[in-house]
Formats: structure tokens, C-alpha cells, sequence
């Protein structure tokens, strides 16, 4: 099979094929020592360690609908009830909490309809510290994942947190432990998702940034829990931070796929550009 070039320096004078440069550590007479330059090298010789493309922007710390569109939608949701909450007649806002709260009774009656409208609503209004924690979490974790697997970590931890925390109410008023007011007991919120995000998140960072993360904030939690406020939801958060923590190895696996699929879908580009330009 004959080699062919193209251009000016196709032959020499005499039609024998040009010499190659003079390049040192090549062995003379071994084929394919040369490589193909896959990326930009700056001036001193060197590949960036990142383009610039990559570079982190302080605007990704907030959801936008293109980037992050289940993090973005699910805040206007939040921000409606929250404006429902602050504004509207209290006598409705009581009535639809009540209906919306994931306690025993409406578990038993309903748990499908009571789960999710029970994460339509952020206890303690827009002020709430889990708002904050809602956007910047989710945001992170969103871009790292993608939006549906965002979206099963935080139905996780607010489904099994929730049954973690009533499934043993229901049962102490079985035995006869607790009164039967504790079947209605009022319970909506966003806060055990949040808490399963940032367990989550934790799995994908650093471990210099890591262990801090999950130290700071699980000490909140239990502080709280020392506080005797709210026992049960206190109980609730820290459950919901564990099974954030136990979803490291899929998260991980999956912010890999997710990071290196820009740089394999280039790689099956190349791959195929480099074979429809071979020639026989």
C-alpha cells in the first residue's frame, strides 16, 4: 500500500519522499513516534490544567432554568407558597399545612399525595436557613449530577426520613406509649431533602472541604437535637443527612459520567473524523 502526500512538499527534486525534521529521541526507521497534539499548550510548552472555559463563575451558585432547571423551577414553586404563607388568610394557611403534613394519620389515608405536598412548603417561611441551604445545595449537586438524579436524592431523604420519624409515632400509640393526638401531629417542609443534599454534595467534594461541610453542619443538627425544641424533627435531620451520606458511591458514580461525557463525546468525534480522513 502506497503512502501518498499532498501539498508542495509532496517529493524532493528527485521524487524521493522529503526528509523529516531533525526532531531528537526519534529512532530512525520506526514508524509512528510522532503523536497528535490533543489540546492547547501555552507559551512555556506546558497544557493548562483546565481551560478556560471551566473556570469556576460566581453566578453557578444560583440556579438558573437552563443550567439547573429542576433546582429553578422547584424555587418559584416555593417562593408562590411562601408568598401564600406570608400573605394569605391564616385560617387557610392552617387548613392547608393540616392537609399537607405527612403525620400518621394522613400517611396511612394517603401517603403518596401527603409526601409531596408536604415538600411544597418551607417551614418557617422564605427566612428559613434551608432556603439558602435549598439553592446553593441543590445548585451544586444539580451541576454535578444532572437534574432527575438531584431530584432522587432529595425524594429519598424527604420520603425516608419522614417514615423514619413517623413509622415509630404510629407505633407508641399501638402499644398504648403515646396519645392518639400524636397520629395528627404537624409535619411539612423541605428540610429533610436539604439535609440528604448536603450529605449528598459532601460525597462529590474535596475531602479538605468535605469533612468541614459535613462537621459544621451536622453539628447544627445536633444542637438542635440537644435543645429538646423539636425532638422528632431534630431526629429527622440527622436521619436525612445519613442517607445522603450512604448515597456516595451512586452520586459519585454518576458526577463521573456526568464530567467526563463532554470529554468522551470528543474523543468518539476525533476517533471517527480520524477515520473517514484514512485512506487506502
Amino acid at each position: 500500500m502506497e503512502r501518498r502526500l499532498t501539498g508542495t512538499a509532496a517529493s524532493g527534486p528527485t521524487g524521493s519522499p522529503p526528509p523529516l525534521p531533525d526532531v531528537p529521541g526519534l529512532l530512525d526507521g520506526v514508524p509512528r513516534q510522532r503523536t497528535p497534539d490533543t489540546g492547547p499548550r501555552s507559551p512555556s510548552g506546558l497544557r493548562p490544567q483546565r481551560p478556560p472555559g471551566h473556570r469556576p463563575r460566581p453566578w453557578h451558585l444560583l440556579p438558573t432554568p437552563t443550567g439547573t432547571p429542576f433546582t429553578f423551577f422547584y424555587a418559584l414553586v416555593l417562593t408562590v407558597t411562601s408568598y401564600v404563607t406570608a400573605h394569605a388568610d391564616s385560617a387557610l394557611v392552617r387548613t392547608l399545612h393540616e392537609n399537607s403534613s405527612t403525620d400518621v394519620a394522613h400517611l396511612l389515608s394517603a401517603p403518596v399525595p401527603v409526601l409531596a405536598a408536604s415538600a411544597l412548603w418551607v417551614a418557617g417561611g422564605i427566612a428559613s436557613p434551608f432556603v439558602l441551604g435549598f439553592l446553593l445545595v441543590l445548585t451544586a449537586l444539580e451541576r454535578r449530577i444532572g437534574g432527575l438524579r438531584t431530584a432522587g436524592v432529595f425524594l429519598l431523604g424527604h420520603v425516608l426520613a419522614t417514615l423514619a420519624t413517623e413509622v415509630p409515632v404510629g407505633l407508641a400509640v399501638l402499644v398504648g406509649h403515646l396519645p392518639d393526638s400524636s397520629l395528627h401531629r404537624l409535619d411539612y417542609g423541605i428540610s429533610f431533602g436539604v439535609a440528604a443534599s448536603v450529605g449528598a454534595l459532601a460525597g462529590l467534594l474535596t475531602p479538605w472541604l468535605r469533612w468541614p461541610v459535613l462537621a459544621v453542619f451536622g453539628g447544627m443538627l445536633l444542637q438542635d437535637l440537644l435543645a429538646l425544641s423539636d425532638p422528632l424533627s431534630n431526629w429527622g435531620h440527622l436521619i436525612a443527612l445519613v442517607i445522603g451520606v450512604a448515597t456516595w458511591p451512586w452520586v459519585r458514580r454518576w458526577g463521573a459520567a456526568v464530567g467526563c461525557g463532554g470529554g468522551r463525546r470528543e474523543q468518539v468525534t476525533g476517533a471517527a473524523s480520524r477515520r473517514l480522513g484514512r485512506r487506502p
